[in-house]
């Protein structure tokens, strides 16, 4: 098992928070976004890493063989990052994986439980999904009764989603080979450079791939997009210890 971490972005949003700060890099609560991400991953267990950097690469590996020096960490230079988008990113990815994967954005404080919760599913892809009021700009999902997933993106009409896809999603090995040919159909030979996974996520689900999604809804994570969401990501904290051992 493996653990992808996409922090490629320039995340224009947070200025100036970011003008010389990596997003993954900004604090809640005296710690690191990128923090709670590997120590969640340290916690199930899972050491094996692989971060995609871009903008301001250099503070995120001091940054990780500093504070996570025993695990196993593989960095990954989008060096176009200014120009293309998490697609792209992903696909950086695709000779280091050879094994189950967990995706993940770097912007998102979640806590542990949420990890087992995809691995203890193991027919088909994994989403975590949160139910709360959506707009235009979350990637929503419409399911049906048994949880598989039919559509995909921030294009799904508001009033038929089931909910926000946030970010962290489980890949078996075969499903993430699918994943991959698809990236590469759409990232390379099609020029789609600056769309987000989810295209490719749409597509397989299309070509009958099994994505299913799994309700977080008794648990907290919240991306980190604008000022305010830092000041929420902080609450949470506070209130909740989402932080506790799995």
């Amino acid at each position: 098992m493996v653990g992808i971490i996409l922090a490629a972005g320039i995340a224009a949003r947070l200025k100036p928070l970011t003008d010389n700060t990596p997003k993954c890099l900004l604090k809640v609560n005296d710690r690191e976004i990128l923090f709670y991400a590997l120590d969640n991953l340290k916690k199930n267990n899972i050491r094996k890493v692989i971060i995609v950097t871009g903008f301001l690469k250099e503070k995120i590996e001091e940054f990780v063989e500093r504070e996570f020096p025993r695990m196993d960490v593989t960095f990954i230079y989008n060096k176009d990052y200014a120009n293309t988008n998490n697609a792209f990113s992903l696909l950086l990815t695709n000779e280091y994986v050879k094994e189950d994967f967990i995706l993940m954005d770097s912007d998102i404080i979640f806590s542990p439980r949420i990890i087992p919760l995809l691995l203890n599913n193991n027919n088909g892809v994994q989403l975590a999904i949160k139910k709360h009021d959506l707009s235009e700009e979350e990637i929503k999902v419409i399911m049906n009764e048994d949880n598989r997933i039919s559509s995909i993106g921030k294009w799904v009409e508001i009033e038929r989603a089931y909910g926000e896809s946030i970010g962290i999603e489980y890949f078996p090995e075969n499903s993430g080979r699918l994943l991959f040919e698809k990236l590469q159909k759409r990232v390379v030979n099609e020029k789609r450079i600056n769309e987000f996974y989810e295209f490719s996520f749409q597509e397989m689900i299309e070509d009958g791939a099994d994505y299913y999604g799994v309700d977080i809804n008794d648990l907290d994570a919240i991306e980190i997009d604008y000022s305010e969401d830092l000041k929420n990501a902080e609450k949470i904290i506070n209130d909740k210890k989402i932080f506790s051992r799995v």
